[in-house]
């Protein structure tokens, strides 16, 4: 039952008491004129792990702040000072304005803050906090009945609302050491204090023989302490409240004061089972061991995914309704941390959310932190215009790419094997290629004309499969691409048991290519070019078996006639208004394949 304030609005849970319920979802955070976000609202769509990439000072840290201050809301937190507004000024005509939009399965905010999306079908509620100047908030709720912003606010006061949040643990680029030393401090007593709560007892069916915890013990023989010393001071009690009552009662006649020591409410928090300020000591196991402030960045750094890991691995239990989760917000977590820390990072903090109690948001200059096989991350990228706004597009997002069990191990494999393929979200013009020889040959020419090839991503797809795969990616956020692939045959020169010539696998994949890139909402953004049989005999006039990429790279450095025709091919995928060169073929259905083949012998072993 909903507990009641004094004007009779109702306090509601953030949770439904219904366990079959799932947990209200965070879906939408929209900033305006916080910090170098200016009046353009800058829109992020939350998932379990959402990756923010762009270039440097385009606001994705800022993004990590406002996220950290809407959860930290009535916090020291959830403050704002002068830095946090536009060009450190108070201007009434911008002030800051951060909106959370929260996805709900029932009714239990109440029916006046839930609305449902037109397109998804989604209920959802809406608050948002504004400043009128440096400290807190004002929050606000979305009142769907007056369509309107009003001072009442969905699931109470921010304590109330707060304790079912996601807990923030902020971790910048450049904390300052005995910050970060605090917050790797704070994850690990996070997992403390729900163990501690995990002993209060240990009972089965049988009530008589249930076991008492020494906790337990310990938690009710402070109860009994406090209602002695209740009882034994219940005179100095009685009289101080007669003596105050007739004070009152000179003011508001009839008005009573009692006071309630309510010693049993509570009892976790009158106990500290550990020092005030804990510590964690780092160093040489038989040598000098010191505080973490004391160690250096990429120590601290990989302490943190440590005890992420910790974090994650150790709390694999079932879940209660008491659990609070957390989120975990990293500014660029690739900084000072060696290569094999960064896979291990990577790693952790996309196991971190399987538990269902954890959400991470990180900004990040490294493809190493983008892992395209996963179904709960969303790819942000943040960019400032010409005229100094901040836009946030949502890149990639597995639920709407709509990516196959086959299209994920692809992908999967890919990334063991070229950490760097993401490089496509971070900016740029993308090229796909179907293998080595074509990316080799390419770097090659882009290594010797940095100028003219400036801002050109080669994607190496390692296979003519992964090259559809890639497609519904770059599809999903309406780039522009360009891909080059061998056309290769219909047939190879094996025959089945009846005689019949046998069919080219590699040959009915074209249709899949075809099929992909004509689901592109703009087909003029792509270009498809195939190389007509493979690369090797359109450019160099011959089929190479072995050491194909060494082969090509010393035939284009020895062969200015054999350079010139990659590099007039890397411009035709750059520049889509370009002829297409000799040796390839723009094509938009099969039979162009087959008509650019008619001359070519069966493909041979």
């Amino acid at each position: 039952m909903s507990r009641k304030k004094a004007n009779d609005e109702p306090i509601i849970s953030l949770e439904s008491t219904n366990a079959a319920i799932s947990r209200p979802r965070l879906s939408k955070l929209i900033i305006k004129n916080f910090r170098c976000i200016g009046s353009t609202a800058v829109e992020i769509e939350l998932d379990d792990i959402v990756v923010l990439v762009g270039p440097n000072n385009a606001g994705k840290s800022s993004i990590l702040r406002a996220y950290e201050v809407v959860m930290s809301h009535g916090s020291n937190a959830g403050k704002l000072t002068i830095n946090d507004f536009p060009h450190g000024k108070i201007n009434p005509d911008a002030l800051p304005e951060i909106e959370l939009q929260t996805v709900v399965f029932d009714n239990t905010p109440g029916l006046r803050w839930i609305r449902t999306d037109d397109q998804t079908g989604e209920m959802f509620v809406r608050e948002r906090w504004t400043w009128e100047g440096e400290g807190h908030p004002k929050r606000q709720g979305f009142d769907v009945e007056a369509d309107e912003w009003v001072d009442n606010v969905p699931w109470g006061a921010p304590n109330v609302a707060n304790a079912r949040r996601p807990q923030p643990h902020m971790v910048d680029a450049f904390s300052d050491p005995s910050e970060q030393a605090k917050e790797i401090i704070s994850i690990m007593m996070s997992v403390l204090d729900e163990r501690i709560k995990s002993f209060k007892s240990v009972s089965n069916d049988d009530e008589e023989a249930s076991e008492k915890s020494d906790y337990t013990l310990l938690l009710e023989k402070i109860e009994e302490i406090q209602q002695n010393i209740i009882q034994e001071s219940q005179d100095e009690i009685d009289n101080a409240e007669r003596e105050v009552s007739q004070i009152i009662d000179r003011v508001f006649p009839g008005y009573k004061v009692k006071f309630d020591a309510r010693p049993q409410d509570e009892l976790d928090k009158s106990i500290s089972l550990f020092k005030a300020n804990p510590q964690l000591l780092m160093g040489p196991e038989d040598g000098y061991q010191s505080a973490i402030e004391r160690q250096g960045s990429g120590a601290r750094r990989t302490l943190l995914w440590a005890a992420l890991r910790f974090v994650s691995e150790s709390q694999r239990s079932k879940k209660t309704a008491s659990d609070r989760p957390h989120v975990l917000l990293l500014d660029e977590p690739e900084l000072c941390l060696h290569p094999n820390a960064i896979r291990e990072a990577c790693r952790v903090l996309y196991d971190l959310p399987q538990r269902g109690n954890w959400q991470v948001m990180v900004t990040t200059h490294s493809p190493s932190f983008i892992d395209l096989s996963r179904n709960n991350t969303t790819i942000v990228r943040v960019e400032r215009s010409s005229n100094g706004e901040i836009s946030g597009t949502t890149l990639f997002r597995p639920s709407k790419v709509m990516l196959g069990e086959d299209d994920k191990q692809r992908l999967k494999l890919l990334n063991i094997c070229d950490p760097h393929v993401a490089e496509f979200f971070f900016g740029g013009h993308s090229i796909i290629v179907e293998g080595d020889t074509e990316y080799t040959a390419f770097k090659y020419v882009i290594d010797s004309s940095p100028d003219e090839f400036k801002d050109v991503h080669i994607i190496r797809a390692r296979g003519k499969d992964t090259i559809v795969s890639l497609i519904k990616i770059l599809n999903h956020f309406g780039s522009s691409y360009s891909i080059l692939h061998d056309s290769d045959r219909p047939y190879t020169n094996k025959l089945k048991v009846n005689g019949e010539p046998k069919k080219n696998k590699a040959w009915s994949t074209n249709e899949k290519i075809i099929e992909a890139v004509n689901l592109h909402n703009d087909l003029s953004k792509v270009r498809l070019l195939a190389s007509v049989p493979n690369f090797e005999e359109a450019y160099f006039g011959e089929e190479v078996k072995g050491e194909k990429p060494y082969n090509a790279l010393m035939t284009i450095r020895e062969d200015a006639e054999a350079f010139g025709k990659i590099a007039n091919v890397l411009r035709a995928l750059v520049d889509h208004s370009l002829a297409v060169p000799k040796g390839c073929l723009e094509w938009k259905e099969m039979n162009n394949l087959l008509d650019a083949l008619d001359g070519f012998p069966v493909e041979s072993d």
